[in-house]
């Protein structure tokens, strides 16, 4: 239980990788509000991981409404006190409209760069505050592969990832003094409903060439890492930025041809 005690809140939390987080959070033992826009959904996955004996509540957010980071993180810090935790994952992309440089509408590269930094930059500065004054805590933003590694498309969720790792670091400089650790993880392609329904078979044995672990990360093995920055066990530790992508992009650009040719020897 090497989060007991602590209050998390985790953004965009009711599926895939934020639920995974609040799942491994809640069981590690801290407090978790489930950061949501559909609070329907949200009651439900607290009311499941309530019944595991964990402690999860619901928490209105609407990265669409500015305001709500503020009132989201109020209303955790009237209810518990503190906010020792900050998840940021929510993160949106429209890959139908998201393409390259030549073919992005500026309206729609500006909407996402906009929504994707404001969710880390409005959230973390709501909660920062609070944990100054308590003494501390741990902001954890979830970032992507494709903030590091330039792609031939989604040229507005690539850049914002880049962003945000950026922010990353800055957040973790200026804080220090107030006991604030802030770190990224980069999720790679993770098996979450809304990637694995996406993918054509033929795309996921193309990818999965160039993974040399060979298979789709899981949403659990992101919140692993989350849950390492998240505690005590990384007290000294700010500003990282962390691939949890099965080595992608690791080694030569040509690992996915050589890997085949070697099997068929």
């Amino acid at each position: 239980m090497s989060l007991n005690g602590k209050v998390a809140i985790v953004t965009a939390a009711t599926r895939g990788i934020g639920l995974a987080c609040a799942q491994r959070l809640a069981r590690d033992g801290a407090t978790v509000y489930l950061g949501a826009r559909n609070m329907e959904r949200a009651e439900a996955r607290a009311a499941e991981l309530n019944e595991e004996g964990c402690t999860v509540h619901p928490v209105y957010n609407d990265a669409s409404k500015r305001e709500t980071y503020e009132s989201m993180v109020e209303e955790v810090v009237a209810a518990e006190g503190r906010v020792d935790v900050l998840v940021n994952n929510f993160g949106t992309s429209n890959p139908q409209k998201d393409k390259d440089i030549k073919t992005t509408e500026y309206d729609e590269f500006i909407r996402t760069v906009d929504m994707n930094l404001a969710s880390v930059f409005l959230a973390s500065q709501a909660v920062i505050p609070h944990m100054a004054t308590a003494g501390g805590g741990s902001i954890v933003n979830i970032s992507s592969v494709g903030g590091i590694r330039p792609d031939i498309s989604q040229i507005a969720y690539g850049t914002s990832k880049a962003a945000i790792n950026y922010l990353t670091k800055l957040i973790a400089t200026q804080c220090a003094r107030d006991n604030i650790r802030c770190n990224a993880v980069l999720p790679g392609m993770t098996a979450t409903e809304a990637v694995s329904g996406n993918l054509s078979p033929e795309f996921r044995e193309f990818f999965l060439k160039h993974i040399p672990i060979k298979r789709m990360g899981k949403p659990e093995e992101i919140a692993a890492a989350v849950a390492y920055f998240a505690s005590d066990d990384a007290a000294y530790t700010t500003g990282q930025i962390m691939d949890v992508s099965g080595g992608f992009g690791m080694p030569t650009p040509i690992f996915g041809d050589m890997a085949e040719m070697d099997a068929k020897r």
